[in-house]
């Protein structure tokens, strides 16, 4: 099968989603299939690329010259409504490579709703809710929103991104949603909570060919010594491992964690937002920007990991990277925690957002270190749902079924 992979986000980027996107395209192509990947310039990548054997082909966007839309310093993000340079380089690649299928996640999507035509099938990647919302959270002043709505988006968008920008956002990601209604083929979601706000907020009653399929991480993936990381404390820690986001619950990971009584040392290995804290308190240790083998030590060799997320996170494949090396995992739900974490049994489960909570779940597991070591051993097992070997199929059924209705 061929396949193109369109994606906001991929190396040199660091990310979730942008690991899931390279994890996806490689084991395809280790499976036989032919993919090839298109993604939003960088400043200083290629324009074209050989990524072991999957070729990337980067696109600019009309819109991002002189970087007047993009609202994130640390990354280029395409616009949320079809982008004519972006479209014009998406059907050139569509009629060269000429996909069986195209996968599509985030606001390039509104492109390749477009270049694809009626010819194509498109899957629709729901990683987050940046198709339903303008700044792709689904949470509005500091907690889970209901849904959106011309007014409140505007609101939010214009204090998140500024008046202009956040209004472009709006205007995008609310009328783009009949767009891909219209044009989508499938819908893949990465749990099943981010498949009933897609439903609720994007389907609207159509019916697409849709599948919950979690990302996942490369089978037999292991630290090596070269991936140290840098920095850790010698003492037992707890850890934190995402972007250092308010979403993310660091201010509420941060409040929690200094009400402990005895605190060990408390590690953040993640990504700068514009968002992230200007500094951190004595006793917390940051890691920017770690390679993969460098998260999995940290993981090794923390107390227990925590993530807190204050939104409701789509998946959050930090908690069975975690689970994967023995680790117990502190959550919130609602959101994806909640299909990688059995409360009690392999982990605990917080509100998000309520700082005693937490505090009480990380004193829970620091006062009964067993008790963390048997979650870890029941989280290992249960990371074994979220590898390449489990999760792969899953994405070749949806490809075949896609591709037989286009051709009934």
């Amino acid at each position: 099968m061929r396949i193109l992979i369109a994606t906001d986000s991929y190396p040199p980027l660091i990310g979730g989603a942008t690991q899931a996107g390279r994890l996806l395209a490689q084991e395809l192509r280790g499976r036989g299939h032919a993919v090839h990947v298109a993604t939003i310039a960088q400043p200083n990548t290629p324009a074209v690329e050989d990524d072991d054997g999957v070729p990337v082909t980067r696109l600019t966007a009309t819109v991002l010259r002189g970087n007047r839309v993009s609202a994130d310093p640390y990354r280029r993000v395409p616009p949320p409504f079809p982008d004519p340079e972006l479209t014009l380089g998406l059907r050139r690649l569509i009629a060269e490579f000429r996909p069986d299928v195209v996968h599509s996640y985030g606001w390039l999507s509104y492109s390749c709703a477009i270049a694809c035509g009626r010819s194509t099938p498109l899957l629709l990647s729901a990683r987050d809710y940046g198709n339903v919302c303008a700044v792709r959270t689904l949470v509005r002043h500091g907690e889970r929103c209901s849904g959106p709505a011309l007014g409140k988006c505007l609101e939010c968008a214009g204090s998140f991104y500024g008046r202009a920008k956040g209004t472009a956002a709006v205007v995008g990601v609310l009328g783009g949603r009949r767009l891909l209604r219209r044009r989508m083929d499938g819908l893949h979601s990465v749990s099943r909570f981010v498949e009933t706000q897609m439903r609720e907020h994007l389907l609207d009653g159509r019916h697409v060919a849709e599948a919950v399929i979690p990302d996942f991480r490369p089978d037999g993936h292991a630290a090596g010594e070269d991936g140290r990381a840098a920095d850790l404390p010698d003492e037992p820690y707890v850890v934190f491992v995402g972007a250092l986001r308010r979403v993310k619950g660091i201010e509420v990971l941060l409040d929690a964690w200094a009400g402990l009584d005895a605190a060990p040392a408390l590690v953040l290995v993640g990504t700068r937002a514009p968002d992230t804290p200007a500094s951190f308190p004595d006793g917390v240790h940051v890691v920017y920007d770690a390679p993969g083998p460098a998260v999995l030590e940290a993981f090794d060799r923390a107390l227990f990991a925590v993530a807190p997320s204050v939104w409701a996170e789509p998946l959050g494949n930090v908690v069975h990277e975690a689970q994967s090396r023995g680790r117990a995992v502190i959550g919130t739900a609602p959101g994806g925690h909640e299909d990688m974490i059995d409360d009690g049994l392999d982990g605990l489960l917080v509100a998000p957002g309520d700082a005693p909570a937490l505090r009480e779940a990380m004193a829970h597991l620091l006062a009964d270190p067993a008790l963390a070591g048997r979650m870890g051993d029941a989280g290992r097992l249960r990371a074994d749902r979220f590898t390449a070997a489990r999760v792969v199929p899953a994405f070749e059924e949806l490809y075949a079924e896609l591709l037989e209705r286009s051709t009934t």
